[in-house]
């Protein structure tokens, strides 16, 4: 089962993982009460489908004026998003998160998955976030950081100092001690909600030096759903 965004992102913020301040909205009018209640400017306003590429297809809009997020809400819902997972038929814009802008230093890429060649899940680390990791992984194999988890000893810190020094050049000690918190929690969220993938794409180191999760994909194993309830 594929969680949206706004949906796994609660599961993260709940997690521990920064994220940006954000609201799901349906109509034009909801969404001005929310733009007046989040700091900006930016605004973002996200198209809530299951497809990767939305920036490209007008799915993700950056907002610079309040009085503008109604607008590029209407603009949005009820119409078709087009993009090179949905196919020319596209899928339709029921809703939208309107979230907080946030000012990027560094794109990262950090995910995990089960690595059927280990049977063990495994974190995926890249300092070239903001791109599909597939696109990555054939262009650039080297810019890619894995470590695998073992499932008899559990999760072990060192796999995170591991990845989180592989970057180039090292942010600040704070920093890295937030990134390395992030890549614990992503595995706590992955073991505990049975998933199959969590994607957080871009990760990214704010202007601040915070960590942040600007994107975020979750699937969650069909097979035990039954577990997890609170996500159905």
């Amino acid at each position: 089962m594929k969680l949206h965004e706004y949906q796994a992102k609660e599961v993260l913020r709940n997690s521990g993982v920064s994220v940006p301040a954000g609201e799901l909205v349906t109509n034009a009018r909801d969404a001005a009460a929310v733009a007046g209640r989040l700091k900006g400017p930016p605004w973002v306003v996200k198209a809530q489908v299951h497809a990767g590429g939305r920036g490209k297809a007008g799915g993700v809009r950056v907002i610079d004026r309040a009085e503008e997020v109604p607008k590029a809400v209407e603009d949005m819902i009820g119409k078709k998003l087009v993009t090179r997972q949905t196919g020319p038929r596209g899928v339709t814009i029921h809703q939208v998160l309107v979230e907080e802008g946030i000012a990027i230093d560094r794109e990262l890429y950090l995910g995990m998955l089960v690595d059927r060649s280990c049977a063990a899940p495994t974190l995926i680390f890249s300092r070239a976030g903001g791109m599909e990791i597939e696109e990555v992984a054939a262009k650039s194999p080297e810019l890619i950081l894995k470590g695998s988890v073992d499932p008899a000893a559990g999760w072990m810190p060192y796999l995170a100092r591991n990845l989180a020094y592989g970057l180039e050049p090292l942010p600040s000690p704070d920093t890295l001690r937030a990134l390395m918190g992030t890549m614990a929690n992503l595995y706590r969220v992955f073991m505990k909600h049975d998933c199959s993938l969590v994607e957080i794409n871009p990760l990214v180191i704010s202007a601040e030096g915070g960590v942040v999760a600007l994107d975020a994909k979750m699937t969650i194993d069909d097979n035990v759903l039954f577990r997890q309830k609170d996500l159905r």
